[in-house]
């Protein structure tokens, strides 16, 4: 006999969204389930209508079979980013379908007699199909968001019975889930069965307002048929009873018994002196509702955390309770290199933490609802969230837009979305999904949200950009990505805004990333119309991988990493490491975190860009210091003042934050006096928490504004004795230097580079390969004149080093002169190799992290010092990085105190690593990469800005290398 399910070929029938299936809901039903995870009985089929039998193994539930090492089971991860992993055109699916079949044995209590019984899947990938015992269930799509099944009919309590759940992997829907993600299988969030008295609370919707105004319609329903007389709703608030709300019943039932058929009732209140939900004031209220049968038993109950807040767009800003806000965002994928797409509480609760700590207000979910507990601590920790719907047809965008074949589709994944996450504070705004185009059926789902939910706006970048100002378009905020910062700036001046200009990619976080912005949040800040935006993305998603093995490592590699790096004899896979043939290669990499959640240097930038408390400047009688929060003030921050001075060590002093209000200022004293000597020096204030909080605990950094109180001396060294050291090339001998200095033009591509076509014109300059000849060596007394020309395929570049003896050490004094065709270099400067022993690094200028031209605003000048081997940062590709952004003097030495120093003419680009550029260039992870014994230095005249050019703008033209005349000096000095 035929399988109906199967007899419906539901994974190549986009009418078909779902069978069986029950109603999306908000009624939390995880308290008091029987969880069904665990190892299941699993055999995976070459395709859905194969025939189930040979030889079975186990999986882990939830988990995708793509993560797993299970015997029979070869399906590995793959990573496209736009194009579909199969050539066939929507509808149509592959014939060679990976298909996993999971079955396991659920023993039915018996105190279920006579409850509904349910079973529900958090998300699986991308078609289910539900067989107990055999009997056909149900089918549901849509990869993320869960699919419930009353299985009252199909089960007897106090017996066991067998439920099979069958998961194909390619679909009609896979067409409209192809995200910038790894292609996975399997079930990816938590199976449960639950059960409920036949009357049961079948929805409860909560509009809680900033003025203390509550809401809460309930939906009751009963298994059995007609609801029985005599039931009735309650509702509590922190102890505070709700009442039903007469006129609502009065307008919707006009007769008890059309009332009763309805099930619909209202509760509603009014909290006085209400404290308001916001991402800084995440305020949160326990709401109960209960249901009751006619004696006043309790049927069934629901609770909830509720904030109180208002939603508003009011000419071209967006509200909230009120007040215009910013937007400081990231996108966010469910993602975890040992499990995929499955992710526990503990982890989304730690990606939210970290993000918190770094100034993050807001998460867009790209490119899907996320995980159910996220939203939960979204309400929690306070993060606005532009929750989005599981749809994207990046591939075939243009004929699925107006397909009607996908009108079902489209209204279902927007509108289920809708319906489970409504009642969570944190989501202030729905997305229709990403990059589908537009068209018809984007129309018929912002049609059902705008009538079902008309307290939140809806966004979707592709009707935004049909036209920012257009307001015929389903799109209530201009939301672009990757838009030049100069059109969002003109833009907001044209007259011509109406819309909000909120971002929902920007920002490229690929590799060695991000640059520019400070410069975009200047201007978001300065410019009324822009109100921010998503950064793109939160994670690499690099899966780990044994060196030597082609599969995953699965659940089995915690503990292979450290520091964003994995352990000797493993690996973060990208596109192409798992021996797929069509791939994206390490575009997957784009995140401000790396696999591990290691934060990368950008993270530190952002929180400085969002810090709650600046420093705006010195005055007369003092500092000028700022509340640049939108609703609180500055009594959850303790702070310190810390006096650092380029030749004199560092002072510290207690700070007393003033008592101001949100978007106030006020003048401090100095904390300092400042000595006459001690040459440049800066004022910090080190801004922690002044308190645990739920995302960090007493003493976490929250930020470390400063300013300049001197600026720095003079550039000059006492004349010293000695002679300089030539070798035949005029290459200068130094003993404490293994290779020379030498001009350096190149370096190890970024992945902005790469992308962004810069590196492809370096190497057709030949400046990857300059060929150094030596033009003249002159004596002048003690000192020495070396003329050198480098010679590439497009131009020769003229180099004059001189030699001065200086009080202990040697003066160099460096020009290069770039002809005009070289007018877009990545660095002018000096590159030297030390001899082995130097070890620790340390200097004056900004740290300690990171830093480049374009993104420096994270990291304070200071005195800072590093282990050599931890200043090289570990990006998934090999490429340019360890740099540090406007040194003033370093030392390299040895741990018994030799090594060498070095003084330079003013702020400099600085980068000490273990490794030569080529050495980055010449592989694709680094576990290929053998550090080198001694240090890799370079100091830059110039160095090019990191821009975000793999997906989005270059770097601005302020950040440029040009060509021209370029000059430097540094005085080494042995220690």
């Amino acid at each position: 006999m035929t399988d109906p399910l199967l007899a419906l070929r539901p994974w190549s029938a986009p009418e078909v969204t779902s069978w069986g299936r029950l109603p999306m809901n908000a009624v939390d039903r995880r308290s008091g389930a029987h969880s069904l995870d665990g190892d299941w009985r699993f055999t995976l089929l070459p395709a859905p209508d194969a025939p189930v039998g040979g030889r079975w193994s186990s999986a882990a539930v939830p988990g995708v079979w793509t993560m797993q090492s299970i015997e029979g089971a070869d399906d590995l991860p793959q990573y496209l980013n736009i194009r579909m992993p199969f050539a066939d055109v929507p509808p149509l699916t592959p014939a060679a379908n990976p298909t996993g079949v999971y079955e396991r044995g659920i023993d039915v209590p018996a105190e279920w007699a006579g409850r509904r019984i349910v079973l529900q899947v958090g998300a699986a990938e991308s078609v289910l199909l539900v067989h107990v015992d055999g009997r056909p269930v149900g089918v549901s799509k849509d990869s993320h968001l869960a699919a419930e099944f009353d299985l009252s009919d199909v089960v007897r309590p106090g017996r066991r019975a067998l439920l099979r759940l069958t998961v194909v992997k390619w679909s009609d829907a896979s067409h409209i889930e192809d995200q910038d993600q790894w292609w996975h299988g399997g079930i990816t969030r938590s199976v449960l069965l639950y059960a409920t008295d036949p009357l049961h609370l079948a929805d409860v919707a909560v509009r809680a307002s900033a003025d203390g105004g509550l809401r809460v319609d309930c939906r009751v329903r009963d298994a059995r048929g007609a609801l029985p007389a005599g039931w009735h709703v309650t509702g509590a608030l922190d102890g505070l009873s709700l009442t039903q709300d007469a006129a609502f019943d009065l307008a919707n039932a006009q007769e008890e018994r059309v009332s009763a058929f309805l099930g619909e009732v209202r509760l509603g209140a009014h909290v006085p002196e209400v404290r308001a939900w916001s991402a800084e004031t995440p305020e949160l209220y326990g709401l109960t509702v209960r249901l009751h049968r006619a004696d006043g038993s309790v049927a069934d109950t629901s609770r909830h955390r509720i904030g109180f807040r208002d939603v508003t767009i009011v000419g071209r800003d967006l509200l909230v309770n009120g007040e215009r806000i910013f937007i400081r965002g990231v996108n966010r994928h469910d993602f975890h290199p040992l499990t995929g797409r499955t992710v526990s509480h503990e982890d989304m609760r730690a990606d939210l933490v970290l993000l918190k700590r770094h100034g993050f207000n807001a998460i867009r979910t790209a490119h899907y609802p996320n995980d159910p507990a996220l939203y939960d601590l979204a309400d929690e920790l306070g993060f606005y969230v532009v929750d989005e719907a599981d749809i994207e047809s990046h591939d075939h965008a243009h004929e699925i837009a107006d397909d009607p074949r996908y009108l079902n589709a489209f209204v279902d994944r927007v509108s289920r979305m809708v319906l489970r996450d409504k009642n969570h504070p944190s989501v202030i705004v729905w997305s229709l999904g990403n990059e589908s185009d537009y068209g018809a059926n984007h129309d018929a789902a912002a049609g059902w949200v705008r009538r079902h939910d008309p307290t939140r706006p809806v966004q979707y970048e592709g009707a935004a950009k049909r036209g920012w100002a257009d307001p015929e378009v389903a799109s209530d905020i201009a939301c672009p990505m990757y838009a030049p910062l100069e059109d969002c700036v003109a833009h907001a001046l044209s007259g011509r805004q109406t819309k909000p200009l909120i971002q929902c990619e920007y920002s490229h976080a690929m590799g060695n990333s991000n640059g520019t912005l400070a410069d975009h949040w200047a201007a978001i800040e300065a410019t009324p119309g822009l109100q921010g935006g998503f950064i793109w993305e939160f994670w690499d998603h690099g899966i780990l991988q044994g060196v030597n093995d082609a599969r995953p490592v699965g659940r089995g590699g915690a503990g292979l990493h450290d520091n964003g790096v994995a352990a000797p004899g493993y690996r973060w896979a990208y596109g192409g490491d798992f021996g797929e043939q069509d791939h994206d290669g390490a575009f997957i990499a784009d995140g401000v975190v790396f696999p591990d959640r290691t934060p990368k240097p950008v993270m530190s930038e952002h929180r400085e860009l969002a810090a709650p408390v600046r420093l705006h400047g010195l005055r007369e009688d003092g500092v000028v210091v700022a509340n640049h929060q939108h609703f609180r003030t500055l009594e959850w921050l303790a702070g310190e003042w810390e006096l650092s001075l380029a030749h004199g060590g560092t002072l510290t002093a207690a700070a007393e934050l003033p008592d101001l209000r949100p978007g106030g200022s006020a003048v401090l004293p100095l904390p300092f006096g400042l000595p006459p000597d001690g040459g440049e020096a800066w004022l910090t204030l080190r801004v922690t928490t002044a308190r645990d909080l739920p995302w960090a605990p007493r003493g976490t950094a929250v930020c470390a504004p400063q300013v300049r109180l001197r600026t720095a001396g003079p550039f000059e060294a006492p004349a010293g004795t000695g002679r300089v050291e030539t070798d035949a090339a005029g290459l200068l001998v130094h003993p404490l230097l293994h290779a020379a200095p030498t001009l350096s033009l190149w370096r190890a591509p970024t992945d902005n580079d790469e992308l962004g076509g810069m590196a492809g014109r370096w190497r057709a300059w030949g400046l990857d390969s300059l060929v150094r000849r030596l033009v003249s060596v002159h004596q002048d007394g003690d000192g020495v004149t070396v003329l050198a020309e480098y010679a590439g395929t497009g131009g020769v570049v003229r180099h004059r080093q001189v030699f001065t003896p200086v009080e202990g050490g040697l003066r160099i004094d460096e020009q290069a002169e770039l002809p005009e065709e070289f007018d877009d270099v990545p660095r002018v400067g000096s590159v030297f190799e030390t001899v082995a022993g130097p070890d620790l690094l340390e200097w004056f200028g900004q740290g300690p992290w990171e830093s480049y031209p374009d993104r420096c605003s994270g990291a304070p000048v200071g005195h800072h010092s590093l282990a050599v081997d931890e200043a090289f940062t570990p990006y998934l590709r090999p490429q340019e990085s360890g740099g540090r952004h406007g040194v003033r003097h370093f030392t390299l030495s040895a741990p018994d105190a030799t090594g060498l120093a070095v003084t330079l003419d003013e702020p400099r680009q600085v980068s000490v690593t273990r490794y030569r550029a080529q050495d980055l260039t010449a592989v694709a992870h680094h576990d290929e990469l053998t550090a080198r014994e001694g240090c890799v230095v370079h100091v830059d005249s110039a160095h090019r800005g990191l821009g975000t050019a793999s997906c989005g703008p270059d770097t601005l033209p302020s950040y440029l290398v040009p060509a021209g005349v370029h000059r430097w000096s540094w005085i080494l000095r042995v220690l």
